[in-house]
């Protein structure tokens, strides 16, 4: 089933040989010969933004050498240099430090031996985890898979040439399956992006090449290799027992709702981040090592697409933000009362949601989500699950009475547990960071989503905290109703500008209680 791209043109000139024997030799020729000129002019365009990812999970920087991430920047991973680095031997690990500086050297330099051994700059370096990465940004940000980096402790990155930065964690979100890098290396820049496709245009058939680095031969010197094939199926989906164990046990990521481009193009341990890219040298997808389907389906390939729904993914990441999924608010129907797995029928509605809101009642059927037709409920889940909290989506709705009626719903935020990276975050305001009172509903399966906003995170120390304000919920700001953060900082910033003193108005978590008013300054 695998073809490389020298099996490919070899077929191609095959069929020329035998289209030769009915004359026409000399133009199938030039045929074979315009597709091959075709497929090397791709890859030359998309290899020098195709990289090898090195990770190490050791926690021998952190334990060893005192180097260790801020506990409120978790990406910030930082570079590691033998010359600086000061060997700190904690209590319990003096033998296996012994034993490792005997096993590389007698000498007094052992321990500057010892130091290198974890340098992942170095030639020699052999990494316990490897992955691909395409270069997005000219100012040094990589696009990979999020399972690539995940609990890393250290990264590297070759470029195609053969130059190198430790790079930290732009953003990083599990659901997408998604990360981007920074390289720390300012001298490495500028680098070449990508020239970016519409994966949600491919079809079956197509011609498209993967361009990634096999971990045998590519953390050496970062020279991509490529293979061809065609998309094979659109729409594959990820299994819990393949795609949730590598990324984070218990965990739903939108690949199970069928996201992924199924290829005939071989793709090896080492090739997930890498690019799949068209006849044009464009990027319509990232590649994936992870299988995803088992069973009688045996795959060549997958890849996450590169469509509108995973480029607005791709964007958030790129500004270093938090991926904020959106949140419409409803549950299905149980097949036991009558609900329909291949339908986008409505079972529950929570209280004060968008879909509540915009008039949607349980025994409704939502026909399509923006110009996506709802065939069932993964269908739904996914059209949902790739629009942002704070957008304004377009659903067909059709009620059990048969009638048709459109609505446009504003999406809230969805609750994702789990890690995640943003090296972006809005700052602090008084000591708060607020975030919607939707993601307490869903954590806490509420049927009902309060009014205002909720506090998020606490600066310690501050006013707030003093104030014991921890996951308060904010229902008014200086006597305006709140109910989404920019509502929240909006009307922080209108007070601060007036230099009135800041009043938050708290509400209880369950609606019941009487409200109190804080003063912050």
């Amino acid at each position: 089933m695998y073809r490389t791209l020298s099996g490919f043109i070899a077929a191609i000139f095959v069929s020329a040989l035998a289209t030769a024997v009915r004359g026409d030799e000399e133009s199938s020729l030039k045929e074979a010969l315009a597709l091959q000129a075709t497929v090397q002019h791709a890859i030359e365009q998309a290899e020098p933004s195709v990289v090898c990812v090195l990770v190490s999970r050791s926690e021998v920087y952190r334990k060893w050498f005192h180097d260790a991430p801020p506990k409120e920047e978790p990406g910030k991973l930082g570079s590691f240099d033998p010359d600086q680095a000061q060997l700190h031997v904690p209590e319990g690990d003096e033998s296996q430090v012994k034993g490792l500086t005997k096993k590389l050297s007698p000498e007094k330099n052992a321990v500057e031996k010892l130091k290198r051994r974890f340098d992942m700059s170095a030639p020699t370096y052999v990494p316990a985890a490897f992955g691909s990465g395409v270069v997005i940004n000219k100012n040094g940000l990589i696009l990979t898979n999020y399972h690539v980096v995940r609990d890393a402790t250290k990264l590297y990155v070759r470029l195609a040439d053969g130059k190198g930065s430790y790079a930290d964690i732009h953003a990083a979100d599990p659901r997408s399956d998604l990360a981007v890098l920074r390289v720390l290396d300012k001298g490495l820049l500028p680098l070449q992006p990508i020239k970016r496709g519409d994966g949600g245009h491919v079809r079956k058939g197509q011609f498209v090449v993967a361009v990634s680095n096999p971990f045998a031969a590519g953390f050496r010197d970062a020279n991509p290799g490529a293979s061809w094939g065609i998309v094979s199926n659109l729409r594959r989906r990820a299994p819990a027992r393949t795609l949730l164990n590598e990324i984070d046990r218990g965990k739903v990521t939108l690949h199970q709702y069928g996201t992924l481009i199924q290829t005939d193009a071989r793709v090896n341990v080492g090739c997930s981040g890498g690019a799949l890219i068209d006849l044009k040298g464009e990027l319509v997808g990232l590649t994936t090592a992870l299988a995803a389907l088992t069973g009688g389906d045996t795959a060549g390939s997958f890849a996450v697409p590169m469509d509108a729904g995973m480029r607005r993914i791709v964007d958030v990441l790129e500004r270093g933000e938090e991926v904020e999924y959106g949140f419409l608010g409803i549950g299905p129907l149980p097949p036991r009362f009558g609900g329909r797995g291949d339908s986008g029928q409505v079972g529950r509605v929570v209280a004060n949601s968008p879909a509540a809101s915009a008039g949607l009642r349980p025994g409704d059927t939502i026909l399509a989500v923006a110009d996506m037709p709802i065939r069932n409920y993964d269908d739904l889940l996914l059209g949902l699950g790739t629009k942002l909290a704070g957008a304004d989506v377009r659903l067909k709705v059709r009620a059990p009475d048969g009638s048709i009626r459109l609505l446009t719903v504003t999406l809230v935020k969805f609750y994702q547990p789990g890690p995640f990276i943003a090296s972006r975050k809005h700052p602090f305001v008084h000591g708060l960071r607020v975030d919607y009172t939707s993601v307490l509903s869903h954590r806490d399966l509420r049927d009902v989503i309060d009014p205002g906003v909720y506090v998020r995170e606490v600066r310690p120390g501050s006013r707030a905290d003093k104030a014991k304000l921890q996951e308060a919920v904010i229902i008014q700001v200086n006597g305006r109703p709140v109910n989404n953060p920019d509502e929240f900082y909006r009307g922080v910033a209108r007070v601060d500008k007036a230099g009135d003193a800041l009043e938050l108005t708290l509400g209880s978590r369950d609606g019941a209680g009487a409200a109190r008013t804080v003063k912050l300054n």
